[in-house]
């Protein structure tokens, strides 16, 4: 007789019970999603904001229907004898020749003015006195730094605009400046 070797049978007896995960009630978890959605629209929402302010995200305006052509503002030259003006400095030693093209609005502008004694009308005159007050005010050193130019810019065309409302300046060029110390 032979016997051979058998290997025994495994056979399968209760297997380990699986672990049933717990149960969420309904109502915690309608909170929980309610408040991730509240959290993520707000942060979109902050991003968003934060990109248009800062100008990383430009917005394009796409009005197809209404864009009408702009008419370009109707306007003209003033062209200003030259000026001789004293700037502020101790001693009084330095002066500024200026000459000026004021481009002002044409609808606002009187056609004709009336004419003072020298031909001078009265219009350019009070331009010419507004623009020697705020030079008289510089000095040789304001005027001469990098940005002096562009400051004195400014300054004539809010004390035009504040002196001689009527005046719409519109801009200004200086065609002649000479700052003698």
């Amino acid at each position: 007789m032979i016997m051979m070797a058998t290997s025994p049978v495994v056979t399968e007896s209760a297997t380990a019970p699986v672990p049933i995960p717990a149960k969420i009630p309904l109502v915690t978890l309608i909170i929980a999603i309610l408040v991730a959605v509240v959290l993520g629209i707000a942060g979109t929402g902050g991003a968003l904001f934060y990109l248009l302010r800062s100008g990383r995200l430009p917005l394009q305006k796409t009005v197809a229907a209404e864009t009408r052509p702009v008419a370009p503002t109707a306007s003209r030259a003033i062209v200003l004898d030259p000026m001789v003006a004293n700037l502020a400095d101790a001693g009084g030693a330095a002066y500024l020749k200026l000459s000026l093209t004021l481009l002002a609005a044409d609808e606002l502008m009187k056609k004709d003015g009336p004419k003072a004694a020298k031909g001078i009308s009265t219009d350019d005159a009070a331009v010419r006195d507004t623009v020697l007050m705020v030079v008289g005010q510089q000095t040789a050193n304001e005027l001469l730094a990098q940005d002096g130019k562009q400051r004195l810019k400014s300054a004539l065309k809010a004390a035009l605009a504040e002196h001689n409302p009527e005046l719409k300046v519109m801009d200004l060029y200086f065609t002649d400046f000479l700052v003698q110390r």
